[in-house]
């Protein structure tokens, strides 16, 4: 009983590892130093850093050309991972990185709580429905991640790369000629072919340290570069049973097995919610909590979301089915993508030009109507004198 109840404890009290490159603002200049960091948590905070030889691809594509990243551009600190490059001309970038498989096993307890609480509900009810509730789980799993990012004004074409992973986001417009307040489709395709029916979760946060317009002024970037540290991420070190401790800062190890590793896949919120009622239309949002949206792709594999607000949007889905090879009962693909949305700042108007306020003086009409009243009465007045 004390086991069980510590490893619940585990699962609500820490958090899933999804993956995500993520920038302090989307809109870079052109030619400039610039940094991407590499989360390995949540969306809110990085639990780890990435190994380099866990990356099977790491690159960049813009202006027409793919551009793989080399080793000595990655950088740590704390738990985070960053990518420091230059940009170069304007244009829509597109930064991917896809990682190696690992293996995790899990205990029934685990596994089932984190097939629940981070959208993997359809193989939970699979399990349900084939009395499975009580087996273990051996799962290999990889993750494939990418951003779009906009440099300098011009927009490019180079949003619809297909980077080639295993399961990826792929918009169908440029989400920089999108603005806050629009629709934004994506296609999720599974290697390569529209994968209908998959649960993803949307979502979006305010851009660091917000910023205004009221000199329509849409250049967002940080010049300097510089890395940062985040005091409340969480430590990669946590306690076993058995009272021992170890980090997987590095994720060095390919296979490991922990009673506890379920907490690797758990909502950062923690919170507990069914999902019997799912529904499966198409491209339709199931329903909203702390953690998103949860929306099902259709039968083309889309799915439309509606940009409410200025921020950075994220979606996110875990692929899960099971698998027949040996060792091994389930493998899953891992995906995010991350883009920032603004207003349209063809909408802001000119306190100058376009219209008078009360505050800025008298209308102009009422000046020109008093104008010629006066010119009428001197006129008249100077007339009565001769």
């Amino acid at each position: 009983m004390k086991k069980y109840f510590f490893l619940i404890l585990l699962v609500f009290v820490l958090c899933s590892h999804d993956m995500f490159l993520k920038l302090d603002s989307y809109f870079l200049e052109a030619d400039s130093d610039a940094v991407i960091q590499l989360y390995n948590g949540t969306f809110d905070a990085s639990e780890n850093v990435i190994d380099r030889d866990r990356m099977i691809d790491a690159s960049i594509v813009a202006n027409g050309q793919r551009t793989a990243i080399q080793e000595k551009q990655w950088t740590e600190k704390d738990s985070t991972t960053f990518l420091n490059f230059k940009t170069g001309a304007s244009g829509t970038y597109v930064a991917g990185v896809s990682t190696k498989a690992r293996n995790i096993e899990m205990q029934p307890e685990a596994f089932n709580n984190y097939l629940e609480h981070d959208g993997v509900i359809d193989m939970l009810a699979s399990r349900k429905e084939n009395g499975e509730l009580e087996s273990d789980a051996i799962e290999k799993y990889s993750k494939h991640v990418k951003t779009i990012f906009q440099v300098g004004d011009r927009l490019t074409d180079d949003w619809n790369t297909n980077l080639g992973y295993p399961i990826e986001f792929i918009p169908l417009c440029n989400p920089y000629s999108k603005h806050t307040g629009d629709s934004l489709t994506f296609k999720l395709l599974k290697n390569n072919e529209p994968l209908a029916n998959q649960l993803v979760i949307v979502d979006y946060k305010a851009a660091p340290g917000g910023h205004t317009h009221s000199e329509n002024n849409n250049q967002h970037s940080h010049d300097n570069g510089e890395t940062h540290s985040h005091d409340n991420e969480t430590s990669e070190e946590h306690t076993h049973d058995d009272g021992t401790t170890h980090s997987h800062e590095n994720e060095k190890s390919d296979n490991h097995s922990h009673d506890q590793e379920a907490a690797e896949h758990t909502h950062e919120d923690g919170t507990r919610h069914s999902h019997d009622a799912e529904s499966k239309s198409e491209a339709t949002a199931d329903h909203t909590h702390d953690s998103g949206t949860q929306m099902r792709t259709n039968d083309n594999g889309e799915l439309t979301i509606k940009l409410e607000e200025d921020g950075i949007w994220f979606l996110r889905t875990i692929h899960m089915v099971e698998s027949e090879e040996d060792g091994l009962t389930h493998e899953s693909n891992w995906a995010t993508v991350t883009f920032e949305v603004t207003h349209d700042h063809a909408d802001a108007h000119s306190h100058d030009e376009d219209h008078d306020h009360d505050e800025d003086g008298l209308p102009i009409w009422i000046f020109i109507a008093g104008s010629i009243v006066l010119i009428g009465g001197l006129f008249f007045y100077f007339s009565r004198k001769k």
